[in-house]
């Protein structure tokens, strides 16, 4: 343990610290899915694979509405453009058919810290290696490209397939901020997770076996499960 000058102890030194950089628009592109900044544009593509195909119950932890009229998606999109520090993505599958949305909020260069969430994946990226490999294209580029140190998921408590996405995918649970939002007339108690730039390494290394070709048997079942593989680095 580090001590100041008043015997007080102190946190680790961060050599030559100078900031992340800042998550400008950018394509992300992988074997099974590419992200692209999100557009007015991309509503089109994206209403009915999102709002009349999908399970209106992935909408009860979001922000909009099962059910949505098509205006009301483009303003849905709208807003999630409009929120501040953060770059909305439009999640398309190797052949441009829209799939999803992710987003990068709270982005902060300064302290190097930057969350995603805003998850909504259509019926046809749910349980597949694409929906897996989106993430870590994600997760790749903040702490690859751009020198981030954290990189956070956040989530209301009571949904419990965010929270096993999480932990699934190397976010480590950090705690509840209870009380934390009001969101569609009710409460929200939120669970926070988080990985550092310390455990990109390992993480990083998990993805890339996970989404190995080889580690999927010609059914396309997957031999090694990615929690197994976190479990070894």
């Amino acid at each position: 343990m580090r001590e100041n000058g008043f015997g007080q102890p102190i946190g680790a030194p961060v050599a030559d610290w100078g900031g992340a950089q800042p998550i400008s628009p950018v394509t992300l592109t992988g074997t099974h899915v590419r992200l692209e900044p999100l557009t007015d544009a991309h509503a089109e593509v994206l209403y009915d694979p999102l709002v009349t195909e999908s399970d209106p119950r992935d909408w009860t932890y979001l922000f909009g509405e099962p059910g949505m009229d098509r205006g009301q998606f483009a303003a849905y999109v709208g807003r999630l453009q409009r929120t501040p520090a953060s770059l909305p993505m439009a999640i398309l599958s190797a052949g441009g058919a829209g799939v999803g949305i992710a987003a990068y909020l709270r982005i902060d260069p300064a302290m190097g810290s930057a969350e995603v969430g805003s998850i909504l994946y259509a019926a046809a990226l749910q349980r597949t290696t694409g929906a897996t490999e989106a993430m870590a294209l994600m997760a790749r580029h903040v702490f690859d490209d751009l020198g981030y140190r954290r990189y956070e998921w956040k989530c209301d408590s009571l949904n419990a397939p965010s929270r096993a996405a999480a932990t699934r995918l190397g976010f480590r649970y950090e705690g509840r901020f209870r009380n934390a939002v009001v969101y569609k007339g009710r409460n929200r108690d939120t669970d926070w997770f988080a990985m550092t730039d310390g455990d990109w390494p390992g993480v990083k290394a998990a993805y890339a076996a996970w989404l190995d070709p080889e580690n999927f048997d010609p059914d396309g079942a997957q031999r090694r499960s990615l929690a197994e593989l976190l479990g070894h680095f």
